[in-house]
């Protein structure tokens, strides 16, 4: 009887051995991530203020003959133009030790008006212009914001301001990874070139 409970005993602590030897449960590894390479970059974004200036100008606008009147006026405001990297375009390849990742040029990602900067003040009418409607001030503020985006759009040392700043952060966020799992990541950069990315949206006021 005592040779048959040993026997068992045995059998028990080799089964529970045997539970204990099993697979462990696979740790992630720590590594760069396009995803949040990504994620860096649409935050990553350069704000520029201007000040601009919308002006407005149709002839023969109202009247007849030697009546005929012209519509004039300006609006003067300040805007924002945002400047950075279009992050669907980044992309990341890992070797060893060694991360490559592949930046597009910066572009402008949209143009908006300061309302902030709107008082009654800013619209200044001709006092010989025929009467000015609330289409006319949209036409003029679309003509402004196009021509303050092709200004930024032009502007190489903003530009590429705005890139650099992308690879700050990029450069910053995989050093951090490394050193939070005791490896030294060298950064590699693929810069893309003479991209043509579509214009930004220009964004009027409301009620303009």
């Amino acid at each position: 009887m005592k040779r048959l409970t040993a026997m068992l005993l045995c059998a028990l602590t080799l089964l529970a051995c045997a539970a204990c030897g099993g697979k462990e449960e696979a740790v992630p590894e720590i590594a760069p991530q396009v995803s949040r390479m990504r994620s860096i970059c649409e935050l990553a974004v350069m704000e520029c203020y201007y000040h601009n200036v919308a002006k407005y100008m149709e002839e023969d606008a109202a009247g007849i003959w030697l009546w005929k009147k012209d519509k004039h006026f300006w609006i003067e405001y300040s805007g924002v133009v945002e400047l950075g990297v279009d992050a669907s375009l980044v992309s990341m390849e890992l070797q060893g030790d060694t991360v490559t990742i592949t930046l597009p040029e910066a572009r402008v990602l949209s143009c908006t008006v300061d309302s902030s900067s709107l008082t009654e003040d800013s619209f200044i009418v001709d006092k010989s212009s025929a009467k000015i409607t609330a289409g006319d001030e949209t036409a003029a503020f679309a003509q402004a914001q196009a021509r303050m985006e092709e200004h930024a759009a032009g502007d190489r040392v903003l530009l590429a301001s705005a890139r650099e700043r992308a690879q700050a952060l990029l450069e910053a966020y995989v050093r951090n990874i490394g050193a939070a799992v005791g490896r030294e990541y060298a950064v590699r950069w693929e810069l893309l070139e003479g991209e043509a990315p579509p214009p930004a949206e220009a964004e009027a006021p409301e009620g303009a």
